[in-house]
């Protein structure tokens, strides 16, 4: 399956215009995530819906919107660009974006992350690399991994009654600026950020895809760095204006989620419609990095339930050295599969 919304001619572009394609697709991504973010909030907020679910949900599911449409447009033709898209946006997300947003502002953290999403992120991560083993991700797999989808966002909804009225009133006031618009606004962003996801996950793939095969490089590496950075743009918002705002719980709930959503709903939704092929190098080290990164990550929140600026240097460093690493692996200068 394949949108192929701009069926424009890249072997025949020049290198220096792929580059600019590639910019414009990032860019597109970037207004559609945000604009779909907003009206999903607007609508819900208008419909009164618990403002906590719309967090947890809502707003995380739509800032992974584009990672699920670029995943979907190169799931055929560029299997190892959908699956390096996963595993670096949750690899960015949690150390390019916590640690960009804990050097703006510490970080507090809910009690309810370390109980209860954390330990699910770890353990969802731990079965998604177990289905790596196999060699890849078949359908049966993915309605696995969607059925679970389905399951936490029914957890995530009975769980929100028993959430305090402070925390309901921090949601209701980060998303606060959203409800002011009229439900129609609302719809006419969703509708425009979707539009724009597509057409921007259509140009980044194919651009990114001509750029890979001209530098010699794998379609997996290319979704491990730029394209998982690109579709994390809407996350690093988020996240950075929540942190402004003094919301930093909610930023790191939207960080969770937003890791949860990307293995349950993206890669289950790409593996019932396109099976993925794992290639074997991604076992040596990315798939350990990811489940690294995500216990790391409950440690650093219980310790002391707050992610400091110090924390937040260690992780943007681990991002980078995490990314350096994965490079030379995927060059085949770090691990041979032969």
């Amino acid at each position: 399956m394949t949108f192929a919304l701009i069926n424009l001619p890249y072997t025949d572009i020049p290198f220096g215009l792929l580059g600019l394609a590639l910019l414009i697709g990032l860019v597109g991504l970037a207004l559609g995530g945000d604009w779909l973010t907003t009206g999903a909030a607007t609508i819900s907020v208008n419909l009164k819906i618990n403002p906590i679910v719309v967090g947890l949900t809502i707003v995380s599911i739509a800032t992974s919107m584009p990672e699920l449409l670029t995943s979907l447009v190169a799931a055929k033709d560029s299997p190892g660009l959908a699956l390096g898209n996963i595993l670096g946006s949750n690899i960015a997300n949690i150390g390019l974006i916590l640690g960009v947003t804990a050097m703006i502002a510490p970080l507090s953290v809910e009690l309810r992350l370390i109980r209860r999403e954390v330990p699910i992120l770890i353990g969802v991560t731990v079965l998604f690399t177990f289905f790596a083993l196999g060699g890849g991700y078949s359908r049966i797999e993915g309605i696995v991994l969607l059925v679970l989808t389905v399951c936490y966002l029914m957890y995530v909804v009975r769980g929100a009654r028993e959430e305090t009225a402070a925390i309901e009133a921090e949601f209701v006031e980060e998303i606060k600026s959203s409800g002011q618009r009229s439900t129609r606004a609302g719809l006419v962003f969703v509708l425009a950020g979707g539009a724009l996801l597509a057409v921007g996950a259509d140009v980044l793939v194919g651009s990114s895809v001509e750029i890979a095969a001209r530098m010699g490089v794998s379609d997996t590496l290319i979704g491990l760095t730029i394209v998982a950075l690109g579709t994390s743009l809407p996350e690093l918002a988020a996240s950075i204006s929540a942190a402004r705002a003094g919301h930093s719980d909610i930023c790191a709930g939207n960080i969770v989620g937003s890791n949860l959503f990307n293995i349950l709903l993206i890669g289950g939704g790409v593996a019932t419609i396109i099976p993925i092929p794992v290639n074997p190098s991604l076992l040596y080290f990315e798939f350990p990095a990811v489940l690294f990164l995500t216990v790391l990550l409950l440690w650093i929140f219980k310790s002391g339930r707050i992610v400091s600026r110090k924390e937040g240097l260690i992780l943007i460093f681990l991002y980078a050295s995490v990314l350096t690493l994965s490079a030379l692996s995927q060059t085949g200068h770090l691990f041979s599969t032969n």
